[in-house]
């Protein structure tokens, strides 16, 4: 296996303590940043203490968002972002490029921590939001190799075949039809992929393959335009009312924002906030046209089945099998450190796993391998929101689906911040606490004795073809 050159761990490590980092440091964070245009040196660091109209704590997706629909609704609005590395260091670098309809808690879930309408109007809103990226996109210059082409997950085992019946069935309990989630035969599936021992699949157009490095690193370009002051090299130590505290200076302002995501336990007072649960990642080299023609793709529908372990692809603009998945542990006291961005282990079962999904990739190079932290709430309920008293913002929680979250999130965000009452504010999310996550050790051993059940679970399912159901407890201890 072909892996792309590694950086000494230390160099790079010294992003997350807001240090100045070189290009080639960032680029060994991911194929994305790897296989971005321009400089990736860290911008003008924050040159001491100053005052805004909005601060914000993290240069994602969820960061930049925010920013880029409060600049364009109130131009004259001083915001400043403050990120530790660079624009896109974290999840919005490292993802698997799926601007998907994806919501982590359920239609049934929502329901009942709301209301049916709620719900639906949850889900409507996911899958405007893939469109609405798109548009800003295509009206920003923003060349993120967007490819709307849907999703398709795949049904391998009997008892995943029971899985996506289920998801079907209760989304036409909720009003949704065929035209938002369809249920394919064995043989309609393989028109999409050519995947080994496919029974059946789902699919629904609400998702687009993207390059999301170029997408985070061009709307920081935009929002530049835009009059927001981007500090990157600047580390946030905490956030308080009316001050965000970095490594560079204090930013005074009335409303302070969190975008953090996996960070979050990092900062003062949230270590339970977030579980950053780690997700890695392989990408191939260019694979020719004979290849893809035994594998399919054709519209770069992003693919996976449905295993509880889960697993993500895309066939990148550039011809490359990008594949990931979870699997990597939990680690004590919610730690997030360079080195837990690499499990060998877990690149090698991801390379036999895409082996065993399309057999024609089982010798091919891998150029890259990578990973890092996502977000996952107790109740694995995304949620965004503002205090109104403190002027404390947050959002996060997406447990791994925060590409075009992150967009919703920022337009809500801008809308609660500016005094704007609209269907965006009244969402079921909005201003939803979850729960924190119990102390150390019993989160450690929980989050982890999780994964292990799971990974035993998708093994025993496809040995006997049954629902496990110690994979259902596990569901439900975890808030699913």
């Amino acid at each position: 296996m072909a892996v792309a050159a590694q950086v000494p761990r230390r160099q790079v490590a010294h992003a997350t303590m807001g240090g100045m980092v070189s290009d080639s440091a960032y680029r060994s964070l991911s194929y994305w940043l790897d296989s971005v245009p321009g400089s990736l040196a860290p911008a003008e660091p924050l040159p001491g203490d100053t005052e805004a109209d909005v601060a914000i704590a993290g240069a994602g997706f969820t960061g930049l968002w925010t920013a880029y629909y409060l600049a364009r609704a109130q131009p004259g609005l001083r915001i400043v972002v403050c990120e530790a590395g660079i624009a896109g260091f974290g999840a919005s670098g490292r993802n698997g490029g799926w601007c998907s309809a994806l919501f982590p808690a359920s239609l049934a879930k929502l329901a009942r921590q709301s209301s049916r309408a709620a719900a639906i109007a949850m889900y409507r809103a996911m899958q405007d939001c893939v469109d609405e990226v798109g548009k800003v996109t295509a009206a920003e210059g923003i060349d993120c190799h967007w490819a709307k082409g849907g999703t398709v997950q795949f049904a391998r085992t009997r008892a995943q075949l029971e899985s996506v019946r289920a998801d079907v069935a209760e989304a036409r309990e909720f009003g949704f039809g065929e035209e938002d989630l369809r249920l394919l035969t064995a043989s309609e599936a393989r028109e999409q992929a050519q995947a080994t021992d496919v029974l059946g699949a789902t699919y629904t157009p609400h998702c687009a393959a993207i390059h999301p490095a170029r997408l985070v690193r061009g709307l920081a370009e935009v929002v530049r335009r835009r009059g927001v002051s981007v500090h990157e090299a600047t580390r946030v130590t905490a956030i308080e009312p009316g001050l965000l505290r970095t490594t560079r200076g204090v930013v005074r302002a009335r409303h302070v924002i969190r975008a953090t995501e996996g960070y979050t336990p990092l900062l003062p007072g949230l270590r339970r906030e977030v579980a950053p649960v780690y997700s890695l990642m392989i990408a191939t080299e260019p694979l020719p046209e004979s290849v893809w023609a035994q594998i399919g793709l054709a519209g770069r529908a992003t693919f996976g089945d449905m295993r509880h372990l889960v697993i993500y692809g895309q066939r990148t603009a550039d011809g490359r099998m990008a594949f990931g998945g979870r699997g990597a542990p939990y680690h004590l006291a919610s730690a997030v450190r360079r080195e837990f961005d690499r499990v060998p282990a877990v690149f090698a079962a991801l390379r036999h796993t895409l082996a065993d999904l399309f057999p024609v990739l089982a010798g091919v190079t891998v150029t890259h391998s990578w990973g890092g932290p996502l977000g996952i709430a107790r109740d694995w309920c995304a949620s965004t929101g503002l205090d109104p008293v403190t002027g404390l913002g947050w959002a996060g929680g997406y447990v791994g689906d925060g590409v075009a979250t992150t967009n919703l999130a920022g337009r809500t965000l801008a809308e609660l911040i500016l005094g704007t009452d609209s269907d965006l504010t009244r969402l079921p999310w909005v201003n939803h606490r979850s729960p924190r996550w119990e102390p150390e050790p019993l989160r450690w051993l929980g989050v982890n004795a999780g994964l292990h059940v799971m990974t035993w679970a998708d093994r025993q399912e496809a040995r006997t073809s049954r629902p496990s159901r110690a994979a259902a407890l596990v569901d439900r201890f975890l808030g699913g």
